[in-house]
C-alpha cells in the first residue's frame, strides 16, 4: 500500500518508485519441486495475494501498470548453483558478483516506467555497487540483526532519485524512505541519528555555509 500511495504521488513527476524487500531465505520466495522447476514460495505467493487485493481500490486505477500480470511486477535476485538451482549466500562470494552484476545491467531500465518491475526480492544486502536511487520503500524479512547488516540494508534507499530524463530530484517531500521492520530498528534508527548529530549535523537546519 505504502508503495501504492507513493506511486499516485510521483506519477506526474515522472518518478519511478522501486521496493526492495530483503528475505531470511531464497526458497521464501523461490523455490523449486521435485524436478527442480522454480516455484513461488511463501512469500511470492503473498505478495500476489495482497497485491490482488490493494490493486481493486479505486484510488489505484489511474496506475497503468496494475493492469499487466502480477509476476511482472515482482522478482526475485538470487545466486545460483551449477545445477541452476537458487541458493541462499553471505553476499561476499564470487556467487553474490555474478548476481550483483545481473542487477547492475538491469540498472538504468529498472528507472525506466516502461518497466513493469517495481517490488525487487533479495537475499543478502545488495553491496554498494548497487545504487538504484529510486527505492523508497524498504521492507526487512530478514533475522541478520547485525549493525552493519542494518546500515547495508538502509543505505540501499538513502539516494535522491531521479526522473524519466535521468534528473535528480530534490526535496523532502519527494526523498523520503520508508522502512517496514521490526521493534529493533527503533533503537538503531535512534542511535544512527545521535552519532550523526555528534559530527556536527542538525537535522532540519541548512547551514549557511552550504549557501
Amino acid at each position: 500500500k505504502q508503495h501504492l500511495e507513493r506511486e499516485l504521488q510521483l506519477r506526474e513527476r515522472g518518478i519511478k518508485v522501486l521496493s526492495l524487500f530483503f528475505i531470511d531465505r531464497v526458497a521464501n520466495y523461490r523455490d523449486h519441486d521435485s524436478a527442480g522447476a522454480p516455484t513461488k514460495g511463501k512469500f511470492a505467493e503473498a505478495f500476489e495475494t495482497e497485491f490482488a487485493e490493494l490493486a481493486k481500490d479505486e484510488r489505484y486505477r489511474v496506475l497503468e501498470w496494475l493492469t499487466l500480470p502480477v509476476e511482472r511486477l515482482h522478482n526475485g535476485y538470487f545466486a545460483q548453483d551449477k545445477k541452476g538451482v537458487f541458493k541462499d549466500t553471505r553476499g561476499d562470494t564470487q556467487a553474490d558478483d555474478e548476481i550483483y552484476n545481473l542487477i547492475m545491467k538491469d540498472k538504468e531500465q529498472l528507472l525506466s516506467v516502461d518497466e513493469p518491475l517495481r517490488f525487487i526480492f533479495s537475499h543478502s544486502a545488495l553491496r554498494e555497487g548497487w545504487d538504484n536511487p529510486n527505492v523508497f520503500q524498504i521492507c526487512n524479512f530478514s533475522t541478520r540483526e547485525t549493525e552493519r547488516w542494518r546500515r547495508q540494508t538502509i543505505g540501499r534507499g538513502l539516494r535522491l532519485c531521479v526522473n524519466q530524463q535521468g534528473h535528480r530530484v530534490r526535496g523532502f517531500e519527494v526523498n523520503t524512505l520508508t522502512v517496514v521492520a521490526n521493534e529493533s530498528y527503533q533503537q538503531f534508527a535512534d542511535s544512527l541519528q545521535k552519532e550523526i548529530e555528534a559530527d556536527g549535523y542538525q537535522f532540519g537546519v541548512v547551514p549557511e555555509h552550504l549557501f
